[in-house]
């Protein structure tokens, strides 16, 4: 038996590290050593808030996970770590982990994907929000030259619209009320606009705002039978939308998407692990550094998480180093 230590939401609210017995491994287990792990600062917040509606409680559980919402309950998904102990040939690897925050955990070895050798390992804490970035786009079916809007210029919106940016010929908007976020957009080659100055008649909208305000600019900056797609997650907050006016006339198309599934196009030939796969392919690209904010160091997570819970303007991704 060893030792770890682990983040928990006590209740809503309220977090605290607690101590952990690691069992025995046993055949084809894994035990990996955590590096850095990253906070997806929408779905982690609504946890810490306790904001997740009963009826999802079951469909929101990580892997992983132990507890119950709203709490106690040990949530989080985007570690990097080294393997400690396990097959000779994973031992002194470095590989990501859909995991909790944890010092040290064990796991089983289709669990885990290797980190390719030019991604650092705080980078590849983005892998989460990448694999959600790519599932979002599998959903939007973007196409070469379409002009394309982003909502939203947090870390998953950010990812989707430098996705969407490499297609032929896309033109690409990211609309966010922050201002200082065009220096992002530019970086990752699209265009910048406040939501009051976006150009509009977009092919295809992406919104990642987790405002309902931003679903709002969505579909007014949509054209003629073009598609919105719908990135955030509420929780139990309810969001009024107007769906009067133009939206019939415009023969608009909303749609939601989410990470949990595999999207029916590509569902009989790619496996969640194939896609967690390409996702930290895709952060070969040091630019997506931009989007790592602060570090934090592992012990001081429960007051990282009220700080960010009640206000993370301006944070991007946050993430947790592990000495």
């Amino acid at each position: 038996m060893s030792e770890a230590r682990a983040f928990w939401v006590a209740a809503p609210g309220q977090g605290e590290i607690r101590a952990e017995r690691l069992r025995p491994l046993q055949l084809g287990e894994l035990l990996i050593q955590a590096r850095a792990s990253g906070i997806s600062r929408g779905t982690e917040t609504l946890v810490f808030r306790g904001e997740v509606p009963q009826s999802e409680w079951q469909r929101m559980r990580c892997p992983f996970q132990e507890g119950e919402f709203p709490g106690p309950v040990k949530y989080g998904y985007a570690v990097a770590g080294i393997v400690e102990n396990g097959p000779a040939e994973w031992c002194h690897r470095r590989v990501f982990c859909l995991h909790p925050h944890q010092d040290r955990f064990i796991v089983p070895h289709d669990a885990i994907v290797p980190i390719p050798d030019d991604v650092p390992e705080r980078r590849a804490t983005l892998a989460a929000n990448m694999e959600t970035a790519v599932n979002g786009l599998w959903d939007a079916m973007p196409g070469p030259g379409d002009r394309i809007a982003v909502i939203g210029a947090g870390v998953v919106g950010t990812l989707v619209a430098a996705l969407a940016a490499r297609l032929p010929g896309a033109e690409v908007e990211l609309i966010d009320i922050d201002p200082s976020r065009a220096a992002l957009a530019t970086a990752f080659g699209c265009d910048f606009a406040a939501p009051q100055r976006a150009r509009g008649d977009a092919d295809l909208v992406v919104h990642a705002s987790g405002n309902p305000d931003g679903l709002a600019t969505a579909l007014a900056v949509a054209g003629f039978e073009a598609t919105v797609v719908e990135m955030s997650w509420y929780g139990k907050r309810i969001v009024p939308l107007a769906l009067g006016g133009a939206f019939h006339s415009r023969r608009l198309t909303l749609r939601s998407s989410q990470v949990g599934a595999v999207p029916a196009t590509r569902r009989g030939r790619w496996s969640r692990r194939r896609r967690l796969a390409l996702a930290l392919s895709l952060l070969r690209d040091p630019l997506f550094d931009l989007l790592l904010s602060d570090e934090t160091d592992f012990a001081a997570l429960p007051e990282l998480m009220a700080r960010l819970a009640i206000s993370s303007a301006g944070a991007l991704c946050h993430t947790v180093c592990y000495p």
